[in-house]
């Protein structure tokens, strides 16, 4: 069985010489140094959460990762490596990430996004919604003269699809013919939405559209009315959102009150 171990994991392994000294029961010797039972236990929760069977045959596995990882760090020590400065770096690094992990967690277990919260996130956005969708094709070009050029050939009986894949700079679009599927205006770059709102289904634009992006010619494939998404398949996500946002406006208070010099 593979056994990998995360930055968690991995890190509390350099510290076992030392964890292992208050442990009175390691899950094993080497050398002398103790590995604490604690992380075998962590290590098999890591690999049970990511749909290992908690058996034995999973915790002999885990054994002998651990074994050997510490037989290995045993001999990086040996050669002082856990003193090069480089090393010490990282080990502080991944020590910082275990103590900042921590600290998120309990500080989002410590302020629950409300229920109420996470409603109101739902009416809003749902209120902010446009109350059209449409179905696009474009073609994105560099230059205004060449989006006019495809403009004359799209007049001239041209298929847009075909021009499309020759000629737009867009990767992800350009194999399906300019397609972008369906889309809201306010998802859009400003001058795109505008065009939209004057066009007429199944025609092409005969102005280019010029965005931060480039100038693009647009077809409008299909219009529909927008139908908001329901609040029991997209609630996890709107708190989650919620969250980080309570979370980003902790840490940008605490960073403003620290004294950086």
């Amino acid at each position: 069985m593979k056994v990998t171990l995360s930055c968690v994991a991995a890190t509390l392994i350099l510290m076992s010489s030392v964890a292992g000294a208050a442990d009175a029961k390691p899950l094993a010797r080497v050398n002398g140094v103790a590995i604490p039972a604690a992380l075998g236990e962590l290590m098999v929760a890591e690999q049970v959460a990511q749909g290992a069977p908690n058996n034995e045959e999973l915790r002999r596995a885990v054994k002998e990762e651990l074994v050997r990882r510490e037989v290995l760090a045993q001999e990086a020590r040996k050669k002082g490596l856990d003193k090069k400065p480089d090393m010490v770096a990282r080990m502080e690094v991944a020590r910082q990430g275990i103590l900042i992990g921590g600290f998120i967690n309990d500080w989002v277990r410590a302020n629950p996004v409300s229920d109420a919260a996470v409603r109101a996130e739902y009416d809003r956005r749902v209120k902010d919604m446009s109350s059209t969708e449409y179905r696009v094709r474009h073609i994105q070009v560099e230059s205004e003269q060449a989006a006019q050029e495809l403009i004359a050939k799209l007049q001239g009986g041209a298929k847009f699809e075909d021009l499309a894949r020759q000629s737009s700079v867009d990767a992800g679009s350009k194999e399906n013919g300019g397609d972008i599927g369906w889309v809201a205006p306010k998802g859009l770059p400003q001058a795109i939405a505008d065009a939209l709102g004057k066009m007429e289904k199944g025609k092409f634009y005969a102005q280019p559209v010029k965005t931060n992006f480039g100038f693009h010619v647009l077809r409008l494939d299909d219009s529909r009315q927008a139908v908001p998404p329901k609040y029991e398949d997209v609630q996890a996500n709107l708190r989650h959102d919620l969250e980080q946002q309570a979370l980003s406006s902790y840490i940008n208070g605490l960073t403003a009150k620290a004294k950086v010099e």
